[in-house]
């Protein structure tokens, strides 16, 4: 006879004193209430307290396993829970080529199903957990293989306006960051003050961690470095920021696809006008080098990503070109040279001066030239484009 069917604590000490047999646990989404409920606290403290009268050191378990998207919740002091072992995108522990598909794996799937590697790891890789391993996500890539379109996938789980919240809050510099991500660059960030729950911000680094945990941003545990992973989840983040109303950051994510198609057809003045409404107010401008300009330039060319691949200073002849475009089909290639308060002709003759085309001679019969300088003063933007002629 087992005591008191009430208390399920009770219970089970009972069945185990009598048979000797002890219990798995398997809870799925433990995090469920903190994601759902975020703004209930008193809730989350009895779930805590119960979990941890459940599972605290009982000599009926034999093993729990809990599943979900954030680490264990920090409880006051100390964790309430903290006899478990933590696998997490922050730190993977030894299960980290078992947190997606690697890449081995997906060559394999493509192979099997006939399906371009190459966009696909465009779409959906970049979550570097090791010098060796990154992951993709392995929902976005079953669906893509099965209805044999690259598409959004694994962030339609997710709202919109979940990350919008998150980007809004723009805690010390948010924004800044933010806007470095989309222009393709890596923040470093501090992850040991996140408290595992879906309120408790008390800086920006609180917010990166937290989208890390939920796919939004790859971590890398070497540098401590976050960036956007792949095309599926800057979708996404462009989405979220349109819909921010940011002001110029918005107005260049509009004007991306217009920009891009621009500078194809040469037409200099159209590019100059869009960049200038793309141009960065921001703290990231506020030294006076061409380096500044890079973010200006590669968030208004962020639609270009979709045929490109984009490398900055690239050693290239006799220096380093500002930005190199190398397509991924037959679009023109491209190299693009800043210039602050410099004649828009002196970024051309460099490029051609300093030989930046060399290594990309399987272009050279659709490359353009690409000068772009910007006047402090007048606070213009005056670009010149030449297609390449040997």
């Amino acid at each position: 006879m087992y005591f008191d069917k009430t208390k399920l604590v009770r219970v089970l000490n009972d069945i185990y004193n009598q048979t000797h047999k002890t219990f798995i646990f398997i809870i799925d989404e433990w995090d469920y209430i903190f994601r759902e409920y975020s703004q209930n606290k008193e809730a989350q403290n009895q779930y805590l307290d119960f979990l941890r009268n459940l599972l605290k050191e009982k000599p009926y378990i034999e093993l729990a396993y809990m599943t979900g998207i954030l680490p264990i919740k920090k409880y006051g002091t100390h964790s309430a829970l903290n006899m478990f072992d933590e696998i997490s995108m922050i730190d993977p522990g030894i299960l980290y080529e078992f947190m997606g598909f690697t890449e081995k794996e997906v060559k394999n799937l493509c192979a099997k199903y006939d399906v371009s590697f190459d966009i696909l790891k465009q779409w959906y890789d970049g979550y570097q957990l090791t010098k060796e391993i990154s992951v993709f996500s392995p929902r976005s890539v079953v669906a893509s293989i099965t209805r044999r379109i690259f598409n959004n996938y694994w962030t339609s789980t997710e709202t919109y306006e979940a990350l919008q919240i998150y980007i809004d809050m723009n805690f010390d510099g948010l924004k800044d960051d933010i806007i470095r991500l989309l222009s393709g660059e890596k923040v470093n960030i501090q992850t040991t003050s996140f408290q595992n729950d879906m309120t408790s911000f008390k800086s920006k680094d609180d917010v990166f961690t937290l989208l890390v945990h939920l796919g939004y941003l790859a971590y890398n545990q070497d540098t401590k470095e976050v960036c956007i992973p792949n095309k599926e989840v800057i979708d996404s983040f462009v989405q979220s920021v349109k819909n921010s109303s940011w002001g110029k950051t918005t107005t260049a994510l509009i004007n991306s696809d217009e920009l891009l198609k621009a500078t194809w057809n040469l037409n200099e003045e159209k590019v100059a006008y869009y960049i200038e409404q793309a141009h960065l107010e921001t703290s990231l401008l506020q030294y006076n080098d061409e380096n500044a300009l890079s973010y200006t330039i590669s968030l208004a060319y962020y639609r270009s990503r979709d045929f490109y691949t984009i490398v900055k200073e690239l050693p290239a002849g006799k220096g380093f070109a500002d930005m190199v475009f190398i397509p991924k089909g037959d679009k023109p290639a491209m190299i693009i040279e800043l210039k602050w308060n410099q004649e828009v002709e002196t970024a051309i003759t460099q490029i051609k001066g300093k030989e930046y085309y060399f290594g990309l001679e399987k272009y050279l019969d659709n490359l353009l030239l690409i000068g772009i300088t910007y006047d402090k003063d007048s606070k213009k933007y005056i670009c010149q484009i030449e297609k390449y002629e040997g």
